[in-house]
């Protein structure tokens, strides 16, 4: 088993592209929050934008990855019988590594999957099914996996996307209900006046193309995501491999593939959406790489 270094992979470079396309929009939705406050606080639209930027930089600090971002994303801290099947694991994986225990953050995820992921710079979050149901050396490959992803900066630009997107997603969810309380005040009060029903209409219209603008723009943004997220899978699968721990990582996906059956995008739409490749794919690929390495060189 070998340790390897951080370094920035391929997928972390192209994983800019995605947040380079919700810029725009970004900064328009941004602009629409900007205007109201600047009538009652004279900052300049570029301070207010470096400042949202600003704050990003937070998520990447482990202190507050353990009590903001954690919750956020629905995960806690580990239950004492839990820590005692994820210690051994985690210990075998930092150790291979050289990696202090201090710096990455180890959360569950109360959920019936087996499911785990990496955000932030520190953060690793596995799903209480995983840590229940998975033998030590699967659960072992898991973590290792989840850690590779930080190794290779792959979560860096991801968590950034996620912060853009917030203004975005907020503006097209209130043009979307602004747009309800439009159509029903036709309906409601305008019934009677044929002008006011072209106006009620107009303006509905109106919320519903502007909402829809914003969606799309994420939309686009989630599916150039998604196709450099599922490179940033394979890489940092030969990551583990590297490491030693191909084989019971190959051993977890096969126990995935099994319990997802149907995984398999059929269409090119479940393609786009799928931020995953297939787990029997990726067990294919860590079986050719491993029959590829020196003798003695994996376990």
């Amino acid at each position: 088993m070998n340790a390897t270094r951080r370094s920035v992979d391929t997928s972390a470079v192209a994983a800019v592209l995605p947040v380079l396309a919700l810029v725009p929009l970004w900064l328009l939705a941004l602009a629409v929050f900007w205007l109201p406050l600047h009538l009652v606080w004279q900052v300049s639209f570029t301070w207010f934008a470096l400042g949202y930027l600003g704050v990003s930089v937070l998520l990447f600090w482990r202190p507050v990855q353990q009590l903001l971002l954690a919750p956020l994303v629905g995960a806690r801290r580990p239950t004492r019988d839990e820590w005692a099947v994820l210690d051994t694991s985690w210990r075998s994986v930092l150790q291979v590594n050289r990696l202090p225990p201090h710096r990455y953050v180890l959360a569950v995820l109360p959920a019936n999957d087996l499911n785990a992921f990496a955000c932030g710079g520190h953060l690793v979050v596995v799903t209480s099914y995983a840590v229940q149901t998975l033998p030590r050396d699967e659960l072992t490959g898991v973590l290792a996996h989840e850690l590779s992803h930080h190794l290779g900066f792959h979560t860096v630009a991801l968590t950034l996307g996620q912060w853009l997107s917030v203004p975005v997603l907020l503006l097209a969810r209130i043009g979307f209900f602004l747009q309800n309380v439009a159509t029903a005040a036709t309906g409601s009060f305008a019934r009677q006046s044929s002008s006011m029903t072209a106006i009620g209409r107009l303006v509905s219209g109106v919320l519903t193309a502007v909402s829809w603008v914003f969606l799309s723009g994420l939309l686009v943004s989630n599916a150039i995501g998604n196709a450099v997220g599922r490179n940033a899978e394979f890489q940092a699968d030969q990551r583990v491999v590297d490491m030693g721990f191909g084989k019971p990582l190959a051993m977890a996906l096969r126990r995935v593939a099994h319990e997802r059956s149907g995984e398999r995008p059929l269409t090119w739409r479940d393609r786009v959406a799928a931020t995953h490749p297939p787990a029997r794919t990726r067990v294919a690929r860590i079986e050719a790489r491993l029959r590829a390495r020196r003798p003695g060189s994996n376990w």
